[in-house]
């Protein structure tokens, strides 16, 4: 049996690990690193919005205490379907909310995580995208 190969993501910037693209249609909820703003808003054509007003191929909610995690879900109201809603939280022990409590409101809202990149050196970027079986047949 061939062992699969492992991908290195090593060399790819934060912006290719989130997956953001020129077209993405992205919002902005929370306050942000004024550095992940300019960087995002120069890989973007269009700038992200700062309020949720549409559907979204892409929605950044940042995290930094318990009482944030109702973002979570009101953000998911406006993910299109294949879209992807990261949530930037803190890490390690001791962190509040805990990675738990983030995985619980992501689920609670109705998403499913399915990838975790490293944001900064006290956050953490957890992906959650809407379950397969939910999405409309039509994708």
């Amino acid at each position: 049996m061939k062992t699969p190969v492992e991908r290195d993501y090593s060399g790819r910037s934060l912006l290719e690990k989130l997956g953001i693209f020129a077209e993405a249609h992205a919002a902005l909820v929370g306050p942000h690193d004024d550095t992940f703003v300019t960087g995002l808003n120069a890989a973007l054509a269009k700038s992200a919005s700062q309020a949720l007003r549409t559907r979204y191929d892409l929605i950044f909610v940042r995290v930094n205490a318990p009482r944030d995690l109702a973002r979570i879900k009101r953000a998911a109201a406006y993910l299109n379907p294949n879209g992807s809603l990261w949530i930037f939280h803190p890490k390690g022990r001791g962190a509040s909310p805990t990675d738990a409590q983030v995985r619980s409101a992501g689920i609670a809202a109705g998403l499913v995580d399915n990838k975790i990149s490293a944001y900064t050196d006290s956050h953490t970027a957890t992906r959650f995208v809407i379950p397969l079986a939910h999405r409309p047949a039509s994708l």
